[in-house]
């Protein structure tokens, strides 16, 4: 008997599926509005943020289109052929959560271990932020440099590539497509406030206080990508 291998399948994906076969059997029809994020996820007893992440995922391949201020709606699919989201791709939401798990502590050992080398590390990174932002620039490559040096400031090879690996995550077409959305000049102002507030506990040396603030940060981060999409800027 000829047997398939079983791959756990991520939550959003799964919601995507669902999604994806209710539009192919004209369930919603070309210009339909899907039903609100949050009745989508009372329907399917998930959370909103898996539903946003299934979405996202739909729009990346081509099936809805997300209009801020007026909601999800289908599209025509006869005359489009977008790439499916590769199997591999994490939930942008899902990792942020990840990301508040192993990140909080590689702040605190960062406060217990770090070096003077580790402290200007992070600093120029944030100072990178603020020129890359006062530029009107994405500053990501700051941002990548300030999260890696709190880590190396571990100086566990591990956890050092599992937080390039998190980090470098964020380049995917799912994290790109909900950014477009959520990331502004106003965030990412928010988000270097953030970051000077996690040097500063991790210099002083306080473990605990370098741990909240990242938690913070990364509460804070998630509460960003998670907003209404009314509050969206327009893509």
């Amino acid at each position: 008997m000829p047997l398939q291998s079983i791959e756990p399948k991520r939550l959003y994906r799964q919601i995507a599926d669902q999604l994806r076969a209710l539009i192919a059997k004209g369930e919603f029809a070309p210009g339909a509005r899907l039903p609100a994020e949050r009745d989508l996820a009372r329907e399917l007893g998930v959370s909103r943020p898996s539903v946003r992440e299934a979405l996202i995922a739909l729009e990346v391949e081509g099936w809805v289109e997300v209009r801020t201020g007026s909601g999800v709606y289908v599209l025509d699919r006869s005359k489009r052929s977008s790439p499916a989201v590769e199997v591999t791709e994490w939930g942008p939401l899902e990792l942020i959560r990840a990301r508040r798990v192993v990140e909080g502590e590689t702040a605190a050992l960062a406060a217990m271990h770090g070096k003077k080398r580790d402290f200007e590390a992070m600093r120029r990174a944030v100072d990178n932020m603020r020129a890359q932002a006062d530029q009107s620039e994405m500053p990501l490559e700051g941002d990548r440099a300030f999260h890696v040096a709190i880590v190396e400031a571990s100086g566990n090879a591990v956890l050092v590539e599992t937080v390039q690996s998190f980090w470098d995550s964020r380049y995917g077409p799912l994290f790109t497509r909900l950014g477009g959305y959520f990331e502004n000049a106003v965030s990412w102002r928010h988000a270097i406030t953030e970051h000077d507030a996690i040097v500063d506990a991790i210099v002083a040396r306080d473990p605990d206080a370098a741990r909240a603030a990242m938690h913070a940060h990364m509460d804070k981060s998630h509460q960003r990508y998670s907003a209404s999409w009314r509050k969206a800027k327009a893509a």
